[in-house]
Order: C-alpha cells, then sequence, then structure tokens
C-alpha cells in the first residue's frame, strides 16, 4: 500500500520556488516527475540528473526538496516526488500553480466620523499579506484598511502599504495631506 499524499502550491513568476517536501527518513533514491515526466533525479553517491525544461533551472537536494529556479508560466502542472528510503517507495504529489508577479498596490482614502480611513487594494488571483506603516509610527499594521483617528494625522505624515505573497512583496505610499478634508 503506497501512502499518496497531494497539496497544492504556489509560486509567483520570477521567484525561486522550493517544493515544501519534509522526509524523516535517510533517503537513497528521489525522482521528480512532472505531468508524468522525469525532471529530476538522484541516486545515493551520484550527483543530480535534471532533465527537460528544468536542466538548467533547478536544484535537488539530498533530502529530496527540489527548487526551480526564475519560475516561469509553463513550470505550473502537478508534481510527484518519488523516494525509496531502501525499505519502500515514498510518493508525494503537489500541483504547482504559478501566479502572475504582484501589482503595485493602490491606496484610496476617505474621513468620515472624525477618522481618516485607508484602504490598500490589489488586483491578485492569491491571497495576500497587507501591512501599514506610518512615517511617524515604528509599529506596523497587519490590516486591508487602516483607521487613524483625525486628531492624530499629521500633514507630513505618509502612509505605506506593503503586500506580500509567498518571498514577494510591492508597496506604495501616500502623503496623509492629500486625504484630508
Amino acid at each position: 500500500i503506497a501512502h499518496i499524499y497531494c497539496k497544492d502550491v504556489f509560486g509567483i513568476v520570477g521567484e525561486n520556488f522550493t517544493f515544501p517536501v519534509q522526509v524523516d527518513q535517510k533517503v537513497v533514491e528521489t525522482t521528480w516527475k512532472k505531468n508524468k515526466d522525469r525532471v529530476a533525479e538522484w541516486e545515493w553517491q551520484n550527483k543530480p540528473t535534471y532533465f527537460g525544461p528544468l536542466y538548467n533551472r533547478s536544484v535537488l537536494m539530498e533530502n529530496g526538496s527540489l527548487t526551480i529556479i526564475n519560475l516561469e508560466q509553463d513550470d505550473a502542472g502537478a508534481y510527484e516526488f518519488q523516494y525509496w528510503d531502501s525499505v519502500k517507495d515514498h510518493y508525494l504529489n503537489f500541483v504547482l500553480v504559478v501566479l502572475d508577479s504582484l501589482p503595485e498596490p493602490k491606496i484610496s482614502c476617505n474621513s468620515s466620523s472624525g477618522k481618516l480611513l485607508l484602504n490598500c487594494t490589489a488586483d491578485f488571483q492569491g491571497s495576500l499579506n497587507y501591512t501599514w506603516k506610518l512615517s511617524n509610527d515604528p509599529h506596523s499594521y497587519q490590516n486591508q484598511e487602516l483607521s487613524i483617528p483625525l486628531e492624530n494625522v499629521d500633514t507630513t505624515m505618509k502612509a505605506t502599504c506593503i503586500i506580500k505573497f509567498s518571498q514577494t512583496e510591492r508597496s506604495s505610499e501616500i502623503s496623509l495631506i492629500q486625504c484630508l478634508p
């Protein structure tokens, strides 16, 4: 009986992407396949061998993890990681989804009920982490929206919205004086 494991994973065009492989045993042999075609293999005491489109763009580690350098849209697909621990074969399956690069976030603002409301948006297929930083405040705020009492707004303040997905981040900045009534 083989244990089959399947996980959807996400990367961004241009990033380096490593499959999240965790193997407890000593790996004797590994093979990576994409859509049933071999892309990398490693046999104990030999160097890794690479095939096809990943030939000059991937790194296979002794623990079995595979990193694709400079991810491309064509790298998307079903990957199978097979390893042998000298007792039996194990299989891990991944579906790699490759997303477009991150857009620059857009900041909108308005004031109501004595507060300045800032909203950060980005048109992106994945779920983003949003962080706000204010020029006069050492704290950061983990939220898509930020509310600041008007009495705390200084005309020289700037607000920066940072979006993050995987290892990539993009940011935009606004001067709060633009938002004041």
